[in-house]
């Protein structure tokens, strides 16, 4: 895994803003980026093929590695509004998951668990039935999967039953926390979208970045490269001396 230099960081926070159609780019899009900016030897069809929890552990690895293991963020009750702080421990999350191969069976059919691939082929459903249909289709082995679906096969059992196997089969593709707001009591849980949370401390700290170098740019006449070449210390001094 590669640890990115304060130009790397900011060029993969450049080209983590929008697509080639200039739209912004989907969460799903951006993990797939910073992981093919971690795993440069490897080919990004390979990465977007990766089991979900392979893809979030690696993630939250790559967060450690460049940002330490601390996840700070708040949420808000769903029942008041009240705003709670977490943390959690990115080192826990580190594990590779499961691969893309790994099958597992329902009702006579073979099912492969989701990858990056999947969750982008259903991202512009609305409807979480049909989505969960369509991501239970789309990772069903079989050949007759398609005649299956055209004869409404999937009863609301079967696509719990088997998202229950694709869960128990890659257990970090989706990690869910478990809060109780102070204010009102209220039990609730959310999944921690770790690809969109990766990429909010990126973008955090290539603002920083653009904040130094123009801070220290006005003050010197510096380029970007110069400063940008520097340690993370001696640019916080000069940045320190130039705002004293």
């Amino acid at each position: 895994m590669r640890n990115l230099s304060s130009a790397g960081l900011l060029d993969l926070w450049d080209r983590g803003l929008t697509g080639s159609s200039g739209a912004e780019l989907h969460p799903i899009d951006r993990g797939l980026l910073i992981l093919a900016a971690a795993f440069s030897e490897i080919p990004f069809d390979t990465l977007a093929d990766w089991a979900l929890g392979r893809r979030n552990g690696s993630l939250a690895a790559w967060h450690v590695e460049n940002f330490g293991p601390r996840l700070d963020a708040w949420i808000e009750c769903p029942s008041c509004g009240e705003k709670l702080e977490f943390e959690v421990d990115a080192r826990l999350l580190t594990g590779k998951g499961a691969e893309a191969a790994t099958v597992i069976e329902h009702g006579g059919r073979s099912f492969r668990v989701p990858t990056s691939r999947d969750l982008a082929r259903i991202a512009g459903e609305m409807d979480a039935a049909a989505a969960a249909m369509r991501l239970v289709e789309g990772c069903c082995l079989d050949a007759d999967r398609a005649h299956a679906s055209s004869e409404s096969a999937w009863s609301e059992i079967d696509l719990e039953e088997v998202g229950e196997k694709m869960a128990a089969a890659d257990p970090m593709a989706e990690v869910r926390l478990t809060f109780q707001c102070a204010a009102c009591a209220k039990e609730w849980s959310e999944a921690l979208d770790i690809a969109q949370f990766v990429w909010m401390e990126l973008n955090a700290a290539a603002t920083r970045l653009l904040h130094d170098v123009h801070t220290l740019a006005s003050a010197y006449g510096w380029s970007e490269g110069d400063i940008l070449a520097m340690s993370e210390a001696r640019r916080a001094r000069y940045v320190a001396m130039v705002l004293d």
